[in-house]
């Protein structure tokens, strides 16, 4: 799916869809029905539903201008990958049950490529790519019941006369929605290119944040590294490192690559850097040192719900449940009252807030 972010396009992808159902063994389907239905009802259900799951963060106008032509790539390129199989059974005139048993292998592995293009699309993490798939049969439904009035309409749309017109006024909108695509796809050549200089540190960094933002955060951690190597004082690339370190539970080595970060500029990242030590030493169970680290953040800033919910789990590590609790409501309050674009993303730590406030004894049994 990377590749297809890279090097695809929304253009052979449609056609690749097109083609592979003009040659599918099923009566009674026009060869542009399943692109219409991709294009029309599954994939901005998809979109809907990942600004819902995963917080894709802005109005939804925005985000689908952004993420519309990449993932209908994606999905289209999906759905010609798992129909060829069938289209090569279909001309070996294989029995009725062979084909049935080899359309449901080929939705198994349909879903299994959408996984992987709604967490690289999205940038999302396991469990919201896999609630957004198992949700994804909300728009098909949608579509079937309006599909009989859309087949009414289609029989205008298809008018010479018509789409003339449509695409006299309609042509402009319809190509900014690749326009975006294909900009990053030339932003990403430019980037390999200028990746190829051997001193050029901050081209191998950018990369990095490409493929940390898709997920793929293997490809991620070699362009990282690769800054590092060029500049070994490069405190960005040191911090993703450890980022990406710490999410992977590799406590040592995310130490490691914020340790030099924090000897730096303490105020790396406004000061984000004092909130990842804490986490590492959080996770570590070295209650006391993480608690040192996140006071401090928590000093510089006050309404950060992560941090405050980090310092929680310190306090209550060090068994000081009154002001554990004290940092759990600070946190549930900065969420309430973040601006109201910001909540959706800061969410989930109000609710990790509360869920840890139930397990803290009541205010007047705590110690």
């Amino acid at each position: 799916m990377g590749g297809i972010l890279d090097r695809g396009s929304l253009l052979f992808a449609s056609l690749a869809a097109v083609a592979v159902s003009a040659l599918l063994p099923v009566s009674g389907v026009r060869f542009y029905t399943p692109l219409l239905v991709l294009a029309v009802f599954y994939v901005p259900g998809v979109l809907v539903l990942g600004q819902l799951v995963s917080r894709l963060g802005g109005d939804l106008a925005p985000v689908f201008q952004r993420d519309y032509a990449p993932l209908l790539t994606c999905t289209a390129m999906a759905y010609a990958a798992v129909c060829l199989p069938l289209v090569a059974a279909g001309w070996l005139r294989l029995a009725a049950q062979v084909l049935i048993a080899l359309a449901a292998l080929a939705l198994g592995y349909f879903l299994v490529l959408m996984f992987f293009a709604i967490r690289t699309v999205f940038g999302a993490g396991n469990g919201a790519a896999l609630a957004v798939l198992c949700l994804s049969w909300i728009p098909l439904v949608a579509g079937a019941f309006l599909w009989g009035p859309l087949r009414f309409l289609l029989g205008w749309i298809a008018s010479p006369f018509f789409l003339f017109f449509a695409y006299y006024y309609l042509g402009s909108e319809l190509g900014n929605l690749g326009a975006g695509f294909r900009r990053r796809q030339h932003f990403r050549r430019t980037l390999e290119a200028a990746a190829i200089n051997p001193h050029d540190g901050e081209a191998q960094y950018q990369l990095g944040l490409i493929y940390q933002q898709r997920r793929q955060l293997s490809e991620a951690s070699d362009r990282f590294s690769q800054a590092v190597a060029i500049d070994p004082q490069h405190a960005d690339a040191h911090y993703q490192l450890g980022r990406i370190a710490r999410e992977q539970g590799r406590l040592a080595d995310a130490l490691a690559h914020f340790q030099p970060v924090y000897d730096q500029d303490d105020r790396h990242s406004q000061s984000e850097i004092l909130r990842e030590l804490g986490a590492v030493y959080l996770a570590a169970r070295q209650y006391d040192d993480a608690r040192n680290f996140l006071e401090q953040y928590t000093e510089r800033r006050s309404f950060d719900p992560e941090g405050l919910c980090y310092l929680g789990q310190a306090l209550e590590g060090l068994g000081r449940a009154v002001e554990a609790r004290d940092a759990y409501m600070r946190a549930i309050e900065a969420t309430r009252t973040a601006p109201r674009y910001m909540r959706p993303a800061v969410a989930r730590w109000s609710r990790l807030a509360q869920r840890q406030l139930k397990k803290l004894p009541p205010r007047s049994a705590a110690p």
